[in-house]
């Protein structure tokens, strides 16, 4: 048991927080909670010495795999209160599953300086919407099925190459389509497992016989992933539950704020 020896003990009480905050976030904005533990699982990955050509893309396959349990854990109570729109989620998740399979593959193609590049800029520009509260004038109604299946396609790539689980653009897209707010956060976090679990796949089959540590499958690291799913899926109904009672506009701004610290220190880590 080779792998058994080498798990960073030391290290799983900050899985643990990592999944604590990611999971509450997950049930309060319908977010995967990738975005924010992308560049703090790289840094961790850094400290244990993991090999540098494969942290990022390691620190995005395992936080795509922690969401296939958050947003179930999510979905669950959002669910109980009615907030899910199931045409929606239905309609998406095919696309969604083809796009994350397909992400996964694009992303091997990347250095860890190119995928973690793209991730940075990517989380400054949804950082900074969150900041300003941009929205979309809302449209009349959604799209059709076929016109859900591109739309999810296309959200379920970015997400892989990412791991956002798709809810900061699947949001945004439905209330643009005039969805209410908080069906739309319900919405994605149900959408949020399919290309969670294609991604997932997809990294785990690339990463196959690259030169990862034998606590790793495929890209995925599985103590990180294991220590965090637990801790996120005991939170996200707490969040679902705040976002039914509390506004939360504060608490995306402040989010925000964070994940342009994050994303400047991940910045830093793969420029070296």
């Amino acid at each position: 048991m080779e792998w058994w020896s080498q798990i960073a003990w030391h290290l799983v009480p900050a899985y643990v927080l990592l999944g604590i905050v990611a999971g509450f976030l997950a049930g309060l904005l319908g977010i995967g909670g990738g975005g924010m533990m992308v560049p703090v699982l790289v840094w961790l990955f850094a400290e244990q010495g993991y090999p540098h050509e494969h942290i990022v893309h390691m620190g995005v396959a395992t936080a795509m795999a922690t969401v296939i349990f958050t947003s179930l854990s999510s979905v669950r109570a959002h669910a109980r209160r009615g907030s899910v729109r199931w045409d929606i989620a239905r309609a998406m998740a095919p696309g969604m599953l083809v796009g994350g399979f397909l992400g996964a593959l694009v992303a091997d193609r990347f250095s860890t300086f190119g995928l973690g590049l793209f991730f940075v800029v990517f989380v400054y520009i949804m950082a900074t919407n969150m900041v300003v509260d941009r929205k979309p004038a809302p449209g009349r109604s959604t799209p059709g099925n076929a016109g859900l299946f591109v739309v999810g396609t296309m959200i379920g790539v970015l997400s892989a190459l990412i791991a956002i689980g798709g809810a900061m653009m699947t949001v945004p897209f439905l209330i643009w389509c005039a969805v209410p707010v908080i069906q739309a956060v319900g919405t994605s976090s149900a959408i949020g497992f399919p290309v969670a679990l294609a991604s997932t796949v997809g990294y785990m089959w690339v990463g196959a016989n690259a030169s990862t540590p034998a606590t790793a499958w495929g890209y995925v690291d599985l103590p990180a992933m294991a220590s965090i799913a637990t801790a996120s899926v005991l939170l996200a109904p707490l969040g679902a539950r705040f976002a039914h009672r509390l506004p939360t506009r504060t608490l995306r701004r402040a989010f925000a704020v964070f994940l342009f610290l994050l994303a400047t220190r991940m910045l830093f880590q793969i420029w070296e």
